[in-house]
C-alpha cells in the first residue's frame, strides 16, 4: 500500500523552486544530446567529461540565481572529483536537486511525424530510488509538433495523459513534478498557430492532470513560450510573445499552480532573455497569479560550454561566463533584463 502524498510538502518545495529572481538549470542532457554538444566543440563524450563538465557548473555559487537543477540519472548516481556525491555540490548552496525520469520520445503508433514519450513503466520503483538518492523534484517532458495535418488530438491526448500518470507518481513520492508539455518552434508557422496549440493541448494536460487527482498546488508547469516559428517570416516581438503566452495561460493554468518555469525550446540565448523580460513586465502589470520563472538548459549552459572546451585551465573562464549568464537571465525573470547586459564581459 502507498502512502498519502503530503500535499503540504509538495506545495512547499513547488514554492521554493520559484523564488523571485531565481530559476531553474536544466541540465538532464540524455547520453546522445549530451554526445553531440560535446562534439560541437571537439570534446569526446565519456563519463568522466560530463561529470568534469558539470562538475564545473555545480560548484559556481550560483544559488542567488538558481533555485534547482534537473540532473540525468548517471549525474544523480555520480560522484564529484573530491569523491563527494554530487548532489551536495548543489545542496550545500541550498540549490535542489532533481531528475528527468522520462525516457525520451518514440513515435507514436498510427500517428505518423507525431511523437509520444515513454518511461512509465517501473516508473513508481525508479522514483522510490531517486528519492533516496536525494532527488526532490521530477521532470517528464512531451513534444507536440505542428506541422501539415499535426498534431492531432489524439497526439495531444495520448501525451497528456502519459504527463498526468507521470506527475500522480511523483506525487505519490512526494516529489513534486515539473509537467513539460513543450510545442516545438520548429517550422514556419505564425505566432497564431503556436497559440492555437499550445491552447489546445495545455487544456487536455489539465483535463488529465485533474482526472489523475494531481494537486496543483504541488506541481510546476515547464511550457514553451508562444511564439512564431523558428523559420516564419516577419516573426513576432517580444510584446506581441508576451501578451499571447500570457493570454494562453490565463484561460487554461490553474491559479493553483505555483509557478510556469519555461523552456528556451531552441531560442538563442538573448531571444529567451529579450522574450522572458517582456513576459514578466506583461504580468506585473497585469497581476498573473503565478510565478514566472524559467528552467533554461541550452540558453544557460552554450556559452559556457564553449568557453570550457574540455580544458582543465578553462574551468574558471566557463564558471564565469556560466555566472554572467544566470545573473542576465535572472534579470530577465524579474523584468529587468537589457540586451546591452550581454557586452558585459564577465568579471
Amino acid at each position: 500500500m502507498t502512502q498519502p502524498k503530503d500535499i503540504k510538502t509538495l506545495s512547499e518545495t513547488a514554492q521554493a523552486l520559484v523564488p523571485p529572481a531565481k530559476g531553474i538549470l536544466a541540465a538532464d542532457e540524455s547520453s546522445g544530446t549530451i554526445q553531440r554538444r560535446f562534439q560541437s566543440i571537439g570534446v569526446e563524450s565519456t563519463e568522466e567529461s560530463r561529470r568534469d563538465y558539470r562538475e564545473t557548473l555545480f560548484r559556481v555559487p550560483a544559488s542567488d540565481y538558481i533555485s534547482g537543477v534537473i540532473l540525468f540519472d548517471e549525474t544523480l548516481r555520480q560522484r564529484a572529483s573530491d569523491g563527494a556525491p554530487v548532489v551536495d555540490l548543489l545542496t550545500r548552496q541550498g540549490i535542489m536537486p532533481g531528475i528527468k525520469v522520462d525516457a525520451g520520445g518514440k513515435p507514436l503508433a498510427g500517428a505518423p511525424g507525431e511523437m509520444v514519450t515513454e518511461g512509465l513503466d517501473g516508473l513508481r520503483e525508479r522514483l522510490a530510488e531517486y528519492a533516496q538518492l536525494g532527488a526532490r523534484f521530477t521532470k517528464w517532458r512531451a513534444v507536440i509538433t505542428i506541422g501539415l495535418g499535426i498534431p492531432t488530438p489524439y497526439c495531444i491526448d495520448a501525451n497528456a495523459h502519459a504527463l498526468a500518470r507521470f506527475a500522480a507518481l511523483s506525487q505519490e513520492a512526494n516529489l513534486v513534478p515539473i509537467v513539460e508539455p513543450e510545442v516545438l518552434m520548429d517550422g514556419g508557422h505564425s505566432i497564431d498557430r503556436c497559440l492555437e496549440v499550445t491552447l489546445a493541448t495545455l487544456r487536455e494536460v489539465f483535463y488529465q492532470l485533474g482526472r489523475h487527482r494531481v494537486a496543483t498546488e504541488g506541481m510546476l508547469l515547464k511550457p514553451n513560450m508562444v511564439v512564431s516559428g523558428a523559420s516564419a517570416a516577419g516573426r513576432a516581438s517580444p510584446q506581441e510573445v508576451a501578451e499571447k503566452t500570457l493570454s494562453c495561460f490565463m484561460e487554461t493554468v490553474p491559479a493553483a499552480v505555483p509557478g510556469i518555469v519555461f523552456l528556451s525550446g531552441g531560442q538563442g540565448d538573448v531571444e529567451a532573455s529579450v522574450n522572458l523580460d517582456a513576459i514578466n513586465r506583461l504580468a506585473a502589470a497585469s497581476g498573473a497569479p503565478w510565478q514566472l520563472s524559467f528552467s533554461f538548459g541550452r540558453s544557460l549552459q552554450s556559452a559556457a560550454l564553449r568557453a570550457w572546451g574540455g580544458r582543465p585551465e578553462n574551468v574558471e573562464r566557463a564558471q564565469r561566463v556560466f555566472l554572467q549568464r544566470a545573473m542576465q537571465t535572472s534579470a530577465a525573470r524579474r523584468g529587468a533584463y537589457a540586451p546591452e547586459m550581454e557586452q558585459t564581459a564577465p568579471a
